[in-house]
């Protein structure tokens, strides 16, 4: 593809709580055995992008780790391949990354040393499957500037987190207005751009002398009269996990059987780094339905609606309902759960409750006694 790519993946949420504490928002886990950040790196992938920027910043420690390399995702190639760049103190720049723009503002050479002619920008906190190949045509049929991946919301669903965007006859965004207090219209920004690389380098340039530092605000919205700025409209599945009911709510939804057969069955796959674990182990007593139980996991109880990630015991007469149980979690004998996630690397302790009030979901963190020195 003639295209580079570039993830943004330094982002914090407030919306996500004590889930962020210990990760970025890209490395939240997903799906039992992957990484949010997977399902932009793999439609890359997919769409023969050879040549990837990783941005990170907060947080970064699990997210550097799950990237140390490329080979997971078919990166690591002579030609191209996984870069992950971090804040770096120079001569010339004393600052962390103040905003996507500045971001790519401090890495700019990694622009300018490349040599294909478009720049794929995606967020590390999306849940899809895109051929990037199919957004680059519309953008060259088009003849625009900046073309902005879009997806129309169901009605009644909250459109005010996200970049709302109005879009004439023509595919061309008339109005673009981020976060609103208010949404208007129901269609929102997916934070996947496809623009031209001398283009961008320009318009980061400018933006930098100017002091400024998003590129959605500095860039997108300050530009929307002057670019020809084209939406081109997803028609499948697409989620942002940036909150503790988003992030519940798409982990949720791969228990049911077409999701599942959509994202892991269909071509084109999704990628991630491979641990060599055990399969789980189901002792005598158990009783799982309509759950997702990951490799290395120890079940001695009754487990109903749930996903339990890596390395999860299950003690006796546990019941779990409802729940996201997040990696290396010990949970002891006589424990009822439900309507929660339980942060990974946490020990529950044997007899003890944790359910959510209805309509609610409770994230449970627990001191790790197992750790302990």
């Amino acid at each position: 593809m003639r295209a580079i790519g570039i993830v943004l993946a330094g982002g914090n949420s407030n919306k996500m709580g004590e889930l962020s504490n210990k990760r970025a928002i890209a490395a939240m886990p997903m799906a039992g055995s992957y990484r949010s950040i997977d399902f932009a790196l793999s439609s890359m992938s997919n769409s023969h992008i050879q040549k990837v920027a990783v941005f990170t910043q907060y947080n970064a420690k699990s997210l550097n780790e799950h990237l140390n390399s490329s080979k997971w995702w078919d990166f690591g190639r002579k030609q191209g391949g996984l870069y992950v760049f971090t804040p770096t103190i120079t001569a010339d720049n004393g600052f962390w990354y103040r905003g996507t723009a500045d971001a790519m503002a401090q890495n700019i050479s990694f622009l300018k040393n490349s040599h294909e002619p478009y720049v794929v920008i995606a967020s590390g906190d999306g849940i899809y499957k895109l051929d990037f190949n199919k957004v680059l045509e519309y953008h060259i049929a088009k003849k625009a500037d900046i073309t902005i991946v879009t997806k129309t919301l169901p009605e009644g669903e909250d459109a005010t987190r996200f970049g709302v965007v109005k879009v004439d006859a023509d595919g061309r965004i008339e109005e673009f207005e981020e976060k609103p207090v208010v949404a208007t219209e129901n269609t929102i920004s997916t934070g996947i751009y496809v623009i031209r690389r001398r283009q961008l380098i320009e318009l980061i340039e400018k933006a930098k002398q100017e002091e400024r530092h998003d590129f959605v605000k500095d860039i997108l919205v300050r530009y929307k009269n002057l670019k020809k700025i084209y939406a081109y409209n997803l028609d499948s599945y697409w989620s942002n996990i940036a909150s503790v009911e988003s992030y519940y709510k798409t982990n949720m939804a791969f228990l049911q059987p077409e999701m599942r057969d959509y994202f892991f069955r269909q071509y084109p796959d999704i990628y991630s780094k491979v641990q060599d674990l055990p399969p789980a182990k189901y002792n005598q007593g158990s009783c799982v339905k309509n759950s997702l139980v990951s490799s290395g996991c120890i079940i001695n109880g009754n487990i109903e609606n749930s996903i339990l990630f890596k390395e999860v015991y299950v003690g006796n007469n546990v019941t779990i309902k409802n729940s996201i149980i997040l990696n290396d979690v010990y949970i002891g004998d006589n424990t009822h759960i439900e309507n929660c996630i339980v942060e990974s690397r946490d020990t529950i302790r044997a007899n003890t409750t944790h359910i959510a009030e209805p309509g609610q979901i409770k994230v449970v963190i627990e001191k790790n006694e197992r750790y302990v020195i």
